[in-house]
């Protein structure tokens, strides 16, 4: 169902809202193949990846955690795959 509202604001360097999911979910593959490799990745290395962006780097904390990643928090900066 589509929503009425479908703000078009800029955010940083003019992007919309779903150009920014769009590049958020294009990132994640990498992510989630350096978390296989080796086990986990920094939020440190995803905010240089997306060029400090702070709403792509957001979504893409949200779409590795949808997908079933652990995403860390404050205290844990990191992704890792959940135990089984």
């Amino acid at each position: 169902m589509d929503s009425c509202d479908r703000r078009v604001r800029a955010y940083k360097n003019g992007k919309t809202m779903d150009e920014c999911k769009e590049i958020a979910e294009s990132l994640n593959p990498k992510f989630k193949n350096q978390i296989n490799q080796n086990g986990r990745v920094l939020w440190t290395e995803i905010l240089e990846t997306v060029d400090h962006d702070e709403l792509i780097y957001k979504l893409t904390l949200k779409f590795l955690r949808r997908d079933g990643y652990d995403i860390g928090n404050y205290k844990i900066p990191e992704v890792k795959a959940f135990k089984s």
